[in-house]
């Protein structure tokens, strides 16, 4: 079977999509030690000068239309007859606190600190085929296209394995807001939210409830500390003898048991704290309280407070849900807006205000955009996943972008190094609206990001006696222009 074949049902493109994630899998279970190439050959890769110690993704899960957030175009109300083909935003645009930057209505505090951030407006991504959320959020997590012969690395794995983690107390890399069982297509989340050949010390502490986080990091209620310990000495010793043995390397054996070393350390300590938003002030936990989203930024604050590495905070991926706008998209989205507004303004402000924002890198992105009558972008033969294909609206559910579209999709990203009150690339302003200055493709974004954080997009790995970049065979280019 042709897993990029264009016209293949979805169901059936997923399917084949998760046999070969599978097997992946299973390889980096079978795998040795990934080594550093420079180690091997005395030629070192040079490190740029790190311009963070830290980043946040804020992951808006399920394709964030641009036009209806940070690129707002021509806008149209409602209205019972309109021209799909007429409606590009479905909000109207409002003034930031840069002169001649606009982004949509309904992110009116997000817009009261662009000045602190760099917008760019001309991040692509290919079609690979086919447009589905699973191939596209693996693409751009990983940097790899799915599927490959080993399980890449999420992008917090390598800051992870390359960095090391800034307190030894604290997980290096934290996924928040996610959850990895019972939801929709959760075997293609857990496929790249994943440390891969890295081994599971490198890999995310998931918690998908934030108001939860506390309980992840203390010993079962009523188990008093002796019973406790003996029963991390019990696990640790199925570890050494499970049947599967024989299919773990060494070195994923010894992983697994050094990541069950820092859980303990963790439990221990008193940077579990910063674990337990319920400590946070009444008036300050109150601005983040828009949601599991907004207390999801609440605790990756606390976090990297604490010495997180990388974190990440989710909306959340659940088909036809939250950004996946199939149907309602224009009443969906400003649920949204009233979800992430204020906790990302919130965000950058108490970094500012603790002086971690210069530090922190937070970047605010998403699998695709959205439009309302093109899916991929011009030219693509992908198949439509949209819901509703009405050429004129007569209902307000068809109100709304519903169409995964990868030729133009904007990136917010704030602190770190980059520039403030800073527009980067251009949109076109009619349709098709795809991206006329500047593109960025994922590579290029993530070499931006891994030189924010000192990582050089030529860092390899040998894994399988091939090399295995940070970037895609070490081709992405860091957008230095991005940079203060």
């Amino acid at each position: 079977m042709d897993f990029t074949h264009p016209t293949q049902p979805e169901y059936i493109v997923r399917r084949e999509f998760l046999k070969k994630l599978a097997a992946a899998g299973t390889a980096a279970w079978m795998t040795g030690e990934p080594q550093a190439i420079w180690a091997k050959t005395g030629e070192k890769v040079v490190q740029p000068k790190p311009k963070a110690d830290a980043c946040i993704l804020l992951w808006m899960a399920g394709g964030m239309a641009a036009p209806d957030t940070f690129d707002p175009k021509g806008y149209l109300p409602f209205e019972k007859g309109l021209e799909v083909k007429r409606m590009l935003s479905t909000f109207p645009a409002i003034d930031t606190a840069v002169d001649g930057v606009k982004i949509c209505q309904g992110l009116e505090n997000i817009a009261k600190v662009m000045d602190r951030a760099t917008l760019v407006r001309s991040a692509v991504q290919p079609d690979l085929g086919s447009i589905l959320h699973s191939r596209h959020q693996y693409h751009w997590h990983t940097g790899y296209v799915p599927p490959q012969t080993v399980a890449c690395p999420h992008i917090g794995a390598w800051m992870a394995k390359v960095l090391g983690p800034r307190n030894p107390v604290m997980p290096a890399f934290i996924n928040i807001g996610q959850r990895l069982e019972g939801v929709g297509e959760s075997e293609e989340l857990k496929a790249f939210t994943t440390a891969g050949f890295f081994g599971s010390e490198y890999g995310p502490m998931n918690l998908p409830f934030p108001e939860e986080a506390a309980q992840s990091v203390r010993p079962p209620k009523g188990m008093d500390p002796g019973r406790f310990a003996s029963r991390d000495k019990f696990f640790r010793k199925l570890v050494d003898q499970s049947p599967h043995r024989d299919y773990m390397s060494d070195y994923q054996q010894q992983s697994m048991l050094r990541s069950l070393d820092n859980a303990y350390r963790l439990l221990s300590s008193k940077e579990r704290e910063a674990f337990d938003v319920t400590l946070e002030p009444k008036e300050s936990y109150a601005k983040y309280d828009t949601g599991r989203f907004g207390r999801g930024c609440l605790l990756a604050r606390r976090l990297i407070e604490a010495g997180a590495r990388f974190v990440e905070v989710t909306t959340e991926y659940v088909p036809f849900l939250y950004w996946d706008t199939h149907k309602d998209g224009h009443e969906t989205v400003a649920g949204l807006h009233k979800e992430i507004d204020m906790p990302i303004s919130q965000l950058v402000r108490d970094l500012e205000a603790k002086g971690l924002l210069d530090r922190t890198l937070i970047v605010i992105a998403s699998e695709f955009s959205r439009d309302a009558i093109i899916e991929g972008k011009p030219g693509s033969n992908a198949s439509d996943q949209a819901t509703f294909k009405v050429e004129k609206i007569e209902e307000a559910k068809h109100y709304g972008l519903h169409r995964h579209f990868t030729g133009g999709t904007s990136v917010v990203m704030f602190g770190g190094g980059v520039k403030k009150g800073f527009l980067y690339g251009q949109t076109a302003d009619e349709r098709p609206l795809v991206a006329v200055k500047n593109p960025i493709p994922v590579e290029d974004l993530h070499a931006t990001i891994m030189t924010a954080m000192g990582i050089s997009p030529k860092t390899q790995f040998e894994i399988e006696s091939r090399p295995f970049y940070v970037t895609i065979d070490g081709k992405g280019k860091a957008v230095t222009d991005l940079f203060a």
